[in-house]
């Protein structure tokens, strides 16, 4: 995923139950949130600059733990990814309408877009959401209700999806 080189990203890393999280943000808002280990779709870090003390970055942390502590159903963050086709933005802006505790399929998502022929691509562009958790994909399952793929893992999306149950 090459970022916008007009934007200058800067990233930090918080802890979760469910491993090590890599933080992103721009002058714009929140760029991204992945696992560190065990996710697919991570972009190459290696040029970002550090920055512990961004404002977005701390929020987005805070918010992070507030979550895994059960404290928050919803992030009030300025969600801004740095890359994505308008069609990608499109499915992801759908799923921030997925509310806490509930589940969608691939084919909702493509009804909700405004394309229902579409289910294979939304669930390509899901698969790139570079916003785990925060974005919440892990709400989208299969058709016939299975745990079909998440960029983090499976055992995390039945996890997220656990936790969301039993705090709802």
């Amino acid at each position: 995923m090459p970022a916008t080189p007009l934007r200058r990203i800067v990233q930090s890393h918080t802890t979760s139950p469910l491993g090590d999280v890599l933080l992103a943000a721009t002058e714009q808002g929140l760029a991204g949130v992945w696992f560190v280990q065990g996710q697919r779709h991570m972009p190459d870090s290696s040029q970002w600059t550090t920055d512990e003390a961004h404002p977005t970055l701390l929020a987005a942390a805070q918010q992070l733990q507030d979550y895994f502590s059960g404290q928050r159903h919803n992030f009030d963050l300025p969600v801004q990814p740095a890359w994505g086709t308008p069609f990608q933005r499109a499915v992801w802006q759908a799923l921030q309408r997925i509310p806490y505790g509930r589940i969608s399929t691939y084919a909702d998502i493509a009804r909700d877009i405004g394309n229902p022929k579409a289910v294979r691509a939304v669930g390509a562009a899901i698969g790139q959401n570079p916003h785990t958790i925060i974005v919440p994909c892990h709400r989208v399952l299969g058709a016939n209700g299975s745990l079909t793929g998440f960029a983090g893992g499976v055992d995390r999306k039945q996890h997220l999806l656990a936790h969301e149950a039993t705090h709802a």
